[in-house]
């Protein structure tokens, strides 16, 4: 089959869905301005102005990890001066912090403790939920949920039911670096691999757990595996329709094992917004494309609104895992400095919360208000 830009043009217009064949043509072929002007075609069809972002925080309750995946500079060695475990009473904190901050979720993610037990990770769940009910808790990653089942011998699907009666609301995208075998078997050889990532996924989706999605990029893979990837997704989603965002993760080589080996550097800007156009473009049943500004820098979050990108993520107070990689963002954005950076690229911007439910602040309070764009989900 013949593939043109043109015949592409066409499709997108159409709103018909692209193949694989087309994707490789974007990604390796198709100039970026116009990879821009169809990325933001779907985009604003989907989302018109409006550019999204919440006001969370981060909580990292470990970073010791019984992996060593190569493209990873959080993670310690259990002996390691680096390594830290959070107390009880230092995640209340952090918690109470958060909601005295105004955060509607929590993010909590981290490293995969050999000697804690499963019940630690549960009860961190459920030590955030008791103490500050009101806010979202997005969850562990797919490695994570993998994890737990390999501690207690467990179904995945079984552990995800127990963690929602405690409190949890839904689950992040990591852990899906590449899901294609050439890459992943050389990035992070011994964690779940792709098919356990989709299954726990769609197992999550099916509890009526949403979930956002992710991919790496930028490192040893090539554009058939990062085309193989989304299309992975897009399949998933067809199937169960829970994905609530891709949000594509530019590598970030510093203090790397795999940065240092492979000798790489950091994806340009011209990667960065390929890769968001590309998403978008490929991704035509997923309702939102997130440029995280922590991994991309500001100013090129900014662009990716122009590139597909309809959501900047958050205020992301305490994250650790990129900044640990070489990532020279701040450490945190104030929600005005959010609509700020949002309304100088003229988009409009509105706060939502975890479940794109919009957020109406009044007095020093918040509310969720009515549900926002899910178009194609």
């Amino acid at each position: 089959m013949t593939v043109s830009l043109e015949a592409i043009r066409s499709k997108v217009q159409a709103g018909r869905r692209l193949s694989f064949d087309e994707g490789i043509f974007l990604d390796e072929q198709a100039d970026l301005f116009t990879l821009g002007e169809l990325a933001n075609l779907v985009r604003e069809r989907k989302n018109g102005n409006n550019a999204f972002y919440n006001v969370n925080t981060h909580l990292n309750a470990t970073n010791v990890c019984v992996y060593r995946c190569n493209f990873c500079a959080f993670r310690a060695d259990l002996k390691s001066a680096k390594g830290y475990v959070m107390s009880d009473e230092q995640i209340v904190q952090r918690a109470a912090e958060a909601a005295g901050r105004g955060a509607t979720e929590l993010h909590i993610v981290g490293g995969l403790h050999h000697q804690l037990p499963y019940d630690w990770y549960l009860n961190v769940v459920r030590l955030v939920h008791q103490a500050q009910p009101r806010l979202h808790l997005k969850a562990y990653t797919a490695v994570e949920w993998d994890w737990f089942a390999r501690l207690t011998g467990r179904p995945t699907r079984v552990i995800l039911a127990e963690f929602q009666e405690v409190g949890l609301g839904s689950l992040p995208g990591g852990g899906a670096e590449i899901f294609h075998p050439e890459v992943r078997d050389k990035i992070c050889e011994h964690k779940a691999d792709a098919g356990a990532w989709i299954r726990i996924h769609r197992e999550a989706h099916e509890l009526g757990l949403r979930s956002n999605a992710t991919m790496l990029y930028g490192h040893i893979e090539h554009a058939r595996h990062r085309i193989d990837h989304l299309l992975r997704l897009r399949e998933l989603q067809d199937e169960t329709g829970g994905f609530q965002t891709f949000i594509p993760l530019a590598f970030h080589p510093d203090h790397t094992k795999l940065g240092e080996t492979e000798k790489l550097r950091k994806p340009s800007v011209l990667m960065d917004l390929r890769t968001m156009a590309v998403s978008r473009l490929m991704l035509d049943n997923f309702p939102h494309i997130k440029a995280y500004w922590i991994m991309l820098g500001i100013k090129t979050a900014q662009l990716a609104l122009s590139f597909g990108a309809d959501d900047i993520d958050g205020t992301v107070v305490h994250e650790k895992i990129y900044h640990d990689a070489g990532s020279d963002a701040p450490q945190e954005m104030t929600a005005l400095e959010l609509r700020q950076l949002i309304e100088e690229t003229g988009r409009v911007p509105v706060e939502r919360d975890t479940l794109y439910r919009e957020v109406v602040r009044q007095e020093g309070c918040w509310r969720a208000g009515k549900a926002l764009a899910m178009t194609g989900s």
